[in-house]
Parts: C-alpha cells; structure tokens; sequence
C-alpha cells in the first residue's frame, strides 16, 4: 500500500512539474524556441507585405473567415495533444525518477508547434507544425 501512495506522489509531482515546465518555458516562447525563427522574423520590419488595402479585399477577408473555421477543429485537437503530452511526459518523469531529459522528449514535440491557423499557412507562406520540432542536438 505505500508503494502505491508513494507512486502516486511521484505522479503528482510529475504532473505539477510538467504544468509548470509548460507555463514556464514551453507556451512563451514556443514558436521562436521549437522552430528556431529568429526574433527579427516577427518585427514589424520584418512582417508580410500586407497594406491596408490587401487586409480588406474579399480575398483576405476569406482567408480570415476560413483561419477561424480551422482554427476551431485543428486548436481543440492541438489541444487535447498537449495536454495528453503534458500527462505522459509527468508519468514518464515520475517514473524515471525524475529525469528532465525523458520528460522533455515528451513535452517539447507535444506542447510546442502552431495552436493557430494564420493566413500565411494557408497561403503557403508559413508551415504548419502541429508538432513541435526540438532546436535541441540528439
């Protein structure tokens, strides 16, 4: 019986560390730290030749309405991805007793990558990572 609440300990703690390590590191800066896309890349300098004009034609306006529609399936599925990566991740580091590098593994591909549809995805300009890609050497 103590083996069982001390496992249980170990997966609370996991889990704890998991929400913690998805607050913490993961979510701010997922798309620069998965990717590796420079900071510069998000500038307005830097930004998609759109002028006001091209964001009000009926052309831009479409792809709006149609990043929102996706949004709502592909976001819930991303979701329900991450948080089951988050609660794996938290197993597999209770059970390793503690190891970081066996959780990350897990938290990094499933917590990072796009949340959301944008233009550029749909226009081919930008991929669509629904996995994260570590910038971490194997």
């Amino acid at each position: 019986m103590s083996t069982n609440r001390f496992l249980w300990v170990q997966v609370r703690r996991g889990l704890l560390v998991g929400a913690a390590f998805c607050a913490l590191v993961v979510l701010p800066g997922e798309s620069v730290w998965a990717h590796g896309d420079d900071l510069s890349e998000m500038s307005p300098s830097h930004s998609s030749p759109s002028t006001p004009s091209n964001l009000s034609s009926p052309e831009a306006a479409g792809r709006q309405a149609a990043c929102w529609a996706l949004t709502i399936p592909y976001g819930a599925a991303k979701m329900v991805y991450s948080i089951g990566g988050g609660i794996v991740g938290g197993f597999a580091w209770a059970v390793t007793g503690g190891n970081m590098a066996v959780a990350k593994s897990i938290w990094v591909p499933s917590m990072t990558g796009d949340y959301i549809v944008q233009p550029q995805h749909l226009t081919g300009e930008k991929h669509l990572y629904f996995v994260g890609v570590s910038s971490e050497p194997r």
